[in-house]
């Protein structure tokens, strides 16, 4: 049987991108438009496009539940705002986030913002063994700033910021793999891979 990922949709960004990736990487995907249906996933996908007091209207009546799921291990990957939702706060938003990762996001430091465009992630963690072009694509004004030591990737743009994250099974992405070409593909791939070997 395939990987069932339920992929979260707070009624923010396109969500056909990343669903034909995962979908490519042999995983089974269901747009999950209840929340609630994140609380009993095998897997959990939270797309990366929007505002975080967007994402978190949709995701705080279920949020402890799901951070209840996330420390027992269910796996999951949080692309972009889909990450910054992990943090406790945003300087984009008012609202409280998730709290599973400690710390908050900030305002990228750089001449222009939104940083766009492709930059290399620095990292030695697994989830990128056979990637050897580790250029990906980014598109964001804000990015985390983690206080639990769960930056295990960096990436340098008028400065080193985090670019990596990951606690327990739970990985978070400041770039976007579903539009990074064929590392995103791959970085996809390996974390399929990875999910189907928490089960």
């Amino acid at each position: 049987m395939p990987l069932r990922i339920e992929l979260a949709d707070y009624g923010v960004g396109n969500l056909h991108s990343i669903r034909k990736a995962l979908e490519n990487c042999g995983a089974e995907v269901h747009v999950a438009e209840d929340m609630a249906l994140l609380e009993r996933a095998e897997c959990i996908v939270l797309p990366g496009v929007g505002a975080f007091d967007r994402a978190m209207e949709r995701l705080r009546p279920h949020g402890e539940a799901i951070v209840e799921r996330l420390n027992e291990g269910v796996p999951c990957l949080g692309i972009c705002i889909g990450m910054q939702v992990l943090f406790q706060r945003s300087a984009e938003g008012a609202s409280p986030g998730l709290g599973f990762l400690e710390g908050e996001v900030v305002r990228l430091s750089a001449p222009r913002v939104p940083h766009m465009g492709w930059n290399e992630v620095v990292t030695a963690d697994a989830i990128m063994d056979g990637i050897e072009d580790r250029h990906f694509y980014f598109a964001h004004s804000f990015r985390g700033r983690p206080t639990d030591g769960s930056a295990v990737g960096h990436t340098d743009h008028f400065g080193s910021f985090p670019s990596l994250f990951r606690k327990r099974n739970v990985y978070g992405t400041q770039f976007h793999p579903e539009k990074s070409s064929s590392a995103g593909l791959a970085f996809l791939r390996n974390f399929v891979r990875f999910a189907e070997g928490c089960a």
